[in-house]
């Protein structure tokens, strides 16, 4: 009777749900409740978005991952994580050096099992982090990166594998981010896998959303798989993960050995769950996430995306029908543009050569097609606004695309001056670790145990800082203040108030809007101004909402009043779904006027910079 063992992916549970995780004292809170359900040999502690969303939260991650692992060890539970290779723990690719003290780092605080993927199933991305990890001391788990096309056959993932093991893999992992994987082709995989090397552990993971995940368990534990990931109620099912209690009953019929589940435990972590979304999590847990939807099997988008992409629609909904209304046109419903969109992103994945639909790809291909439909909606050409990141993608500068990119595209980049690339794409990012040492040293600011805030600092810059100031524990307590007053807009204050926020010793005020009524801006600090000649300005316009910054990060120059600008340079950024968003000038002259703060939340066709 063959064993299978489960593994609970608490951070995905979160991040497939909504937009952010729990505090640290709540994580700390529930994991001995977890581990009495005794049913997990692993549990999913941290990696991916968990670090950015405590820090967008005002949260130490550091603090998180070592104070949350280590009741699990200490009940020989394992942890693991989840790495993006070349990208570390962050949307754009790393250095080598920052990749390599990433893994350092992260078996210090206390995470056993690293799970690393490359959304291109580029071997160049994968296999130096297999090594980097297995140099510190961690568990190297490779994974192949499922989606379904012409391309990706059993066979194409039966040689990645085999590749991955090769260069010292300890583990496969089958990621079926979107669940899109068909359930004969994953066990097909599987058992080409074991055929090869028939001790190698495989797990298999597998969001809920399009319909075919409990079956796919079932195909690949008939053809030797050995972990089995799982979430649990009230964060299954929907574009989260299949229930522990379905899954073990699943198998536990068909014959496996399975460990049993402490009911009254599972009960326990069910109730803080709900406590946790009542406190503020459920705020950013869209109603749509918890509902299983067939549509997504066509545009494939990862279970994990979906958590975000749903608050995000309904900024980028917001700001579209401004401009419908101003314009006389009907509004659109959030069901309209969803489908809009996942039709867009079906057209736009194979002018892309079919990069799997997982972070960072998969936010690159849905903001190409979001983009897309909301400038067609307003009349514009296809392909008018695309991010840098999205042309670093389609030139191969992050790794080798598994398909060809559309002629349209190529002729596009060769207009623009753009080149394709085929070198290793570690050589496009050099060390930097020495830079933010100096800057920590400049600051003040301590490296940290195990240089852990060094880390930090140079894998998420710009959050970091925020974090460290205290505006970004600011920006989210005003936030949810909204997202609160909203929710009860029946007996909120009939006008906007000014919430005062202190933070470490820091005072901010920030505008709070109830209902449909608009808090005036406030003038921000950061922003000077400069007299125009003759009185005349151009206004240059958001076209996107999201947040405002003059740079991607630290050491890029930043534009200042009095600067020339001539039409078409990259004078600032619109952060948006994950995305910098480069704002290029539409006409040529001197800025006169900054009119947002760095880090400031903007609106579609809000001021940002005014030229004379």
């Amino acid at each position: 009777m063959k064993e299978v063992k489960f593994s609970l992916v608490f951070r995905d549970m979160w991040q497939s749900a909504g937009k952010y995780q729990p505090r640290v004292d709540q994580l700390v809170k529930v994991a001995p409740a977890i581990i009495r359900m005794g049913c997990f040999d692993r549990v999913e502690t941290n990696g991916g978005g968990f670090e950015q969303v405590n820090l967008l939260f005002g949260e130490n991650p550091n603090k998180a991952v070592r104070e949350w692992t280590k009741p699990f060890h200490e009940a020989g539970i394992q942890t693991h994580m989840l790495d993006r290779a070349l990208n570390g723990l962050r949307m754009s690719p790393c250095p080598k050096d920052l990749r390599k003290l990433f893994y350092k780092v992260k078996k210090a605080q206390g995470t056993d099992i690293t799970r690393i993927f490359c959304g291109l199933n580029d071997p160049r991305n994968v296999i130096p982090s297999i090594q980097y990890a297995k140099e510190a001391g961690m568990i190297a788990q490779a994974s192949l990166c499922i989606t379904f096309s012409p391309i990706h056959t059993v066979e194409y993932y039966v040689n990645l594998a085999k590749q991955f093991i090769e260069a010292g893999a300890d583990e496969i992992c089958l990621k079926d981010m979107a669940g899109i994987g068909r359930p004969e082709s994953l066990g097909k995989i599987v058992a080409g896998i074991k055929a090869y090397k028939n001790d190698i552990v495989i797990q298999y993971h597998s969001h809920a959303g399009p319909g075919f995940n409990a079956a796919s368990i079932l195909e690949v534990c008939k053809a030797g798989c050995d972990y089995v990931d799982t979430g649990m109620s009230p964060l299954s099912w929907g574009t989260g993960h299949a229930d522990i209690i379905t899954v073990q009953e699943m198998l536990k019929d068909a014959g496996f050995k399975v460990k049993d589940i402490n009911m009254a435990a599972y009960m326990e972590v069910r109730t803080m769950i709900q406590e946790m979304m009542d406190d503020f999590l459920g705020y950013y847990i869209p109603a749509l996430n918890h509902l299983n939807n067939s549509l997504l099997v066509k545009p494939g988008l990862p279970g994990g995306m979906m958590g975000s992409l749903m608050t995000d629609l309904e900024d980028n909904l917001k700001g579209l029908n401004k401009w419908k209304v101003k314009n006389g046109q009907p509004e659109l419903t959030t069901d309209e543009l969803l489908i809009k969109l996942f039709d867009e992103v079906a057209y736009v994945w194979p002018k892309v050569g079919y990069p799997c639909l997982v972070t960072p790809f998969s936010q690159y291909v849905k903001n190409l097609a979001l983009m897309n439909v909301i400038q067609m909606e307003k009349g514009k050409a296809r392909w008018s606004m695309i991010a840098d990141t999205s042309w670093d993608m389609i030139l191969g500068k992050a790794g080798q695309l598994p398909g060809p990119v559309a002629p349209e595209l190529i002729e596009m980049a060769k207009a623009e001056g753009r080149e394709f690339m085929a070198n290793d794409p570690q050589e496009n990012y050099p060390d930097d670790l020495d830079k933010y040492r100096q800057l920590m040293a400049e600051k003040g600011w301590e490296l940290g145990q195990d240089d852990e805030e060094l880390f930090e600092y140079s894998m998420h810059p710009s959050q970091y800082e925020a974090y460290k100031s205290g505006k970004a524990k600011a920006d989210f307590e005003a936030d949810l203040a909204e997202r609160k007053a909203k929710k009860n807009a029946g007996s909120a204050p009939a006008q906007p108030e000014v919430l005062t926020i202190t933070v470490g010793g820091e005072t901010f005020k920030v505008n709070v809007a109830y209902g449909e009524v608009a808090a005036p801006a406030a003038a921000p600090a950061a922003a000077a101004a400069a007299p125009a000649a003759g009185g005349a300005t151009k206004d240059l316009l958001s076209p996107l909402e999201g947040k405002f910054f003059l740079s991607k990060g630290t050491g890029e120059p930043e534009l200042k009043v009095g600067d020339q600008v001539k039409e078409g340079d990259v004078v600032c950024y619109v952060e948006a779904m994950k995305t910098y968003n480069a704002i290029r000038a539409e006409f040529s002259g001197t800025v006169v006027e900054i009119c947002v703060r760095p880090g400031d939340s903007v609106y579609e066709e809000d001021v940002l910079i005014k030229l004379s």
